[in-house]
């Protein structure tokens, strides 16, 4: 029986019955208590900065060469709090509902909610430390409007939100480490949890530079290593990103949740082609300004600049005329699949729509003249002070834009295709972010919390900063409380040993293998695989075929791949080859999920569940769960399921018309 551990009582007062309740751990005890962060992003650097500010011995670990270098610094619109400071009706409330109906009714509401409750801390957290928000002219805060919203709730900092957060964490947790509260390791991998009693009490980490396995002890274990969109090869996540952390930790017994829940971002540079190893995110913040269109014709091969307005689609708005451009991404997305599907795609490829700025720089420029008292200016005037405008609020994006296709934006419309963006789904875990593993607990994208089938534009940001800064430090309260006469360890425990020993033989059987194909090649073949069947639309037959395929490709990695160098040395393909390895492992279980959960809900369009009008079909009778999977020997897997039950928000079939 799953036990998610809600709090009883009114929705608005879980969290703070929670609070007054939970155990606490005295000062003079938490120096003798010793807390493992694996992954130093927001999550991870919020947390290790807390936790060690409130007196806890505090081990970090990454496998860059900073935490300045998590991919947290990719993000770039903006982070969702619920302060009203726009007077236009936001509220706590308001953004829990919009949060649970823009994750279709999949996610948890006692998560949500509290979730909503601490987005506002958050922001006077980061400000305090300096972080350098946008502010009108009057020195307040500035907000924008994002996707899935009827109200401006996104704080930012230009196009580099995420950059400028983490630097405010990362100075937080640089302070812990300078006072010796928090031992930083850099280039580390963590490769294992290491169990002892049923607890997770420590981790084997390789150092990357000199290929050494290192045992490391901890009363607890905190996961806050990110998603894994990268098992699609091409997504917009650092090209290191990956899943090894979860999915070790999932091989030991923490349950691996709504898996196959992976967003599709609607604002994305398109492919150009079979060489590219990554993709590029153009901030969902560009669809607060600007309008998405294609041509009225088929195939229409002409510039955008020669199809006049009445020859020109705005498909979101004639569609969806209540949030326009700003539906959730998923609508956006599977909205610009089907119509390039059906002929009216842009660019080379076909696989593009328009994002449209022309209408933002006029509008723009004729208020700039107007606060000048020039009410009747030339147009060439209005487009001046409207790219200057422009330029102000998303000049990096645009220049960005400009760099990777040649094309400037503030004259041409934008090309933008779906791309594999962030996972909703991750390691499952309860209210107090406890995975089902006592001891470890999973934090920001690793878990799998608060996002249901979607995630809202704007919050990961926000769960990442408030699972590490007002969260975790709570609930790792109540369950450390009991382990105050728990004495750390000594790693030549033979359950380390054991961890340790298992480690290393993967390794040496990796390098054993000494095949022919790359490891790229290998995860580009995955990748192919699952973006065609597993991707944006599925069906049942397909899945069925991508699970054999999948099993095919892992048995052909196992005896073919080339892996160059030795084990004790800086060995980057060696390093990829175990990543690798778990996405394929990860790669069946999403198909599973997917084939499992025979309805269309948030992103995940199942070809046979949809509406009259091809818009996604939940069904609430079947699948209103959280399928929580538990591994099993020889890649089986147990479903569990946590029922969602709704309490304050009725699920509905979603409309954004």
């Amino acid at each position: 029986m799953i036990n998610s551990k809600i709090p009883a009582g009114e929705m608005a007062q879980k969290w703070t019955k929670y609070k007054d309740t939970c155990k606490l751990v005295n000062p003079a005890n938490k120096r003798s208590l010793e807390i493992i962060v694996v992954g130093t992003g927001l999550a991870g650097a919020s947390a290790a900065a807390s936790l060690g500010e409130m007196g806890y011995k505090v081990k970090a670990f990454c496998f860059q060469d900073s935490a300045r270098r998590a991919h947290s610094i990719a993000a770039q619109g903006g982070i969702n709090a619920a302060k009203n400071y726009q007077n236009d009706g936001d509220s706590t409330f308001r953004l829990f509902y919009d949060t649970i109906k823009g994750g279709d009714y999949r996610a948890r509401e006692g998560n949500v909610h509290r979730l909503a409750e601490v987005s506002a801390n958050i922001i006077d957290q980061c400000v305090a430390q300096g972080v350098p928000f946008a502010r009108e002219y009057g020195g307040l805060l500035s907000n924008r409007s994002f996707g899935g919203t009827q109200v401006q709730r996104t704080f930012y900092a230009a196009g580099q939100t995420g950059q400028q957060l983490l630097i405010g964490a990362y100075q937080s947790l640089e302070r812990q480490i300078a006072l010796g509260n928090v031992t930083m390791y850099d280039r580390h991998e963590m490769l294992d949890v290491v169990k002892i009693d049923g607890k997770a009490r420590g981790i084997i980490a390789r150092n990357l530079i000199t290929g050494q396995l290192e045992r490391h002890f901890g009363h607890a274990v905190l996961l806050c290593s990110g998603g894994y969109g990268n098992v699609f090869y091409l997504s917009t996540n650092a090209m290191g990103s990956n899943v090894t952390a979860a999915w070790k930790a999932h091989k030991k017994g923490a349950y691996f949740g709504n898996p196959c829940f992976t967003q599709i971002h609607p604002t994305c540079i398109p492919v150009s082609g079979d060489h590219q190893s990554k993709l590029t995110l153009m901030s969902e913040s560009l669809r607060n300004d600007g309008r998405i269109w294609v041509p009225k014709k088929q195939n229409d091969t002409r510039k955008a600049s020669d199809i006049p307005e009445d020859e020109r689609d705005y498909y979101l708005e004639r569609r969806y005329p209540a949030f326009g451009n700003l539906v959730p991404r998923d609508v956006a997305s599977r909205a610009a699949k089907e119509r390039c599907d059906a002929g009216y795609g842009v660019g080379s490829s076909r696989q593009a729509v328009f994002l449209d700025y022309a209408a933002a720089i006029e509008r723009y420029g004729k208020i700039e003249c107007n606060k000048q008292g020039n009410h009747n200016p030339p147009m060439d005037l209005v487009i001046k002070l409207g790219k200057e405008v422009v330029k102000e609020k998303y000049g990096n994006l645009f220049d960005m834009y400009e760099k990777i296709t040649g094309e400037n934006p503030y004259e041409t419309p934008m090309r933008i295709y779906p791309a594999v963006h962030y996972t909703m789904g991750g390691i499952w875990v309860d209210y107090e972010l406890m995975t089902s593993v006592p001891g470890l607990y999973a934090l920001g994208e690793a878990n799998f919390s608060d996002h249901g089938a979607n995630r809202l534009g704007a919050s990961a940001l926000m769960q990442g900063l408030a699972d590490g800064y007002f969260v975790i430090p709570y609930t790792i309260g109540n369950y450390l409380a009991d382990e105050i006469r728990t004495k750390a360890i000594p790693t030549d425990h033979p359950e380390f040993a054991k961890a340790e020993q298992e480690v290393a033989g993967r390794i040496e059987k990796l390098m054993g293998i000494k095949g022919t194909e790359s490891v790229e090649s290998f995860h580009k073949r995955l990748g192919k695989i699952m973006w065609d069947k597993c991707g944006m639309a599925r069906n049942a037959k397909g899945l069925q075929e991508a699970i054999v395929e999948i099993r095919a490709l892992r048995e052909e990695f196992w005896k073919n791949v080339r892996i160059p160098g030795g084990i004790f040395e800086m060995n980057t393909e060696l390093d990829k080859a175990n990543r690798v390895a778990d996405f394929m492992e990860l790669g069946e279980l999403m198909c599973m999920d997917a084939l499992n959960r025979a309805e269309s809900c948030g992103g995940h369009f199942r070809e046979e569940s949809q509406t009259e009008d091809g818009e996604a079909q939940r069904n609430d009778e079947l699948f209103m769960y959280v399928a929580a999977w538990e591994y099993k020997e020889n890649n089986n897997w147990e479903l569990h399921k946590e029922a969602l039950d709704y309490e304050v928000v009725h699920p509905t079939q979603r409309s954004y018309k």
